[in-house]
């Protein structure tokens, strides 16, 4: 049986953890809320460009903010957003061995967001055109470098974390164009008529139109990116939960070993104590 000072110690060790678990627990929580509202307040900027957009466009065609000239790289790119550390799970894993079940290197490029996702696509010996880091912050995220790759490509397919539940997270991929004509139908269109007649575009319709297209790939990318880290948050959340009940069963368990210790140290002395006084009254 353990001494009562280490049985002690762990108990103090276990708390320690218990706390830990809750604070980042707390935290995640936290992270999840924060992103949800600003996944609603992009969603209605996009409301509002959609709204301009969808009435000065000449071409119905959605360009890639390219206006009417071609593509640079008749490729399909494929985006892969992964989480930067190894705190995710196997989901990271599931999400590459997907992307990968259908790539074709001479038909397809590769951008990789995350490290960890890096990290098994160099595992795999699949190459990838550029890495970025997953951002650490939640807000102004700065994805024009992605768009000007976006850019140079006929189309491109978003692989990423998607938030279900708190505790259920999956895996999509998404088309860009496809997307951004999906998030265009949640659009309320205002009655306010906008055109070259009433309105001045500067340097050109054709411009402004582009410049709204690259407006809203931006916001698409941004949420998407947002969805892929709420699921990563929602991960951990579901990890520090288990950890935290894991540990709360080890104190209970602690506490009962304790207990169990300090009745067997009482016992213990109490039959010297006893074994004491019966040689003290034996005759001698």
């Amino acid at each position: 049986m353990k001494r009562l000072n280490d049985v002690l110690a762990e108990q103090q060790s276990m708390s320690s953890v218990v706390g830990l678990t809750d604070v980042f627990e707390g935290l995640a929580s936290m992270r999840i809320a924060q992103v949800k509202d600003q996944v609603l307040s992009s969603q209605h900027f996009f409301n509002e460009l959609w709204t301009i957009y969808s009435q000065i466009r000449v071409n119905k065609q959605f360009s890639y903010g390219r206006g009417y000239v071609p593509p640079e790289v008749n490729k399909e790119l494929l985006i892969a957003i992964t989480a930067e550390g190894g705190l995710s799970g196997d989901i990271d894993q599931k999400l590459i061995s997907w992307m990968l079940s259908t790539y074709d290197k001479d038909k397809q490029d590769i951008i990789i967001i995350g490290h960890h996702g890096a990290l098994q696509l160099a595992a795999a010996g699949i190459p990838y055109k550029r890495y970025f880091k997953l951002p650490t912050h939640d807000n102004n995220i700065n994805v024009s470098p992605l768009i000007s790759l976006v850019r140079l490509y006929s189309s491109t397919v978003v692989y990423y974390q998607s938030y279900v539940t708190l505790m259920v997270q999956d895996i999509k991929k998404i088309e860009l164009k496809q997307a951004i004509e999906e998030a265009s139908k949640k659009a309320s269109h205002t009655g306010k008529v906008i055109s070259d007649e009433n309105y001045i575009f500067e340097p050109s319709t054709a411009d402004v139109a582009s410049h709204l297209e690259n407006t809203m790939m931006q916001i698409t990318l941004t949420q998407t990116i947002l969805d892929s880290k709420l699921a990563q948050y929602a991960s951990r959340f579901r990890s520090m939960k288990n950890a935290s009940e894991k540990a709360d069963d080890m104190m209970r368990d602690l506490k009962r070993e304790y207990n169990r210790t300090r009745r067997f140290i009482a016992d213990e002395r109490l039959k010297e104590v006893i074994n004491g006084l019966s040689k003290i009254g034996a005759p001698s």
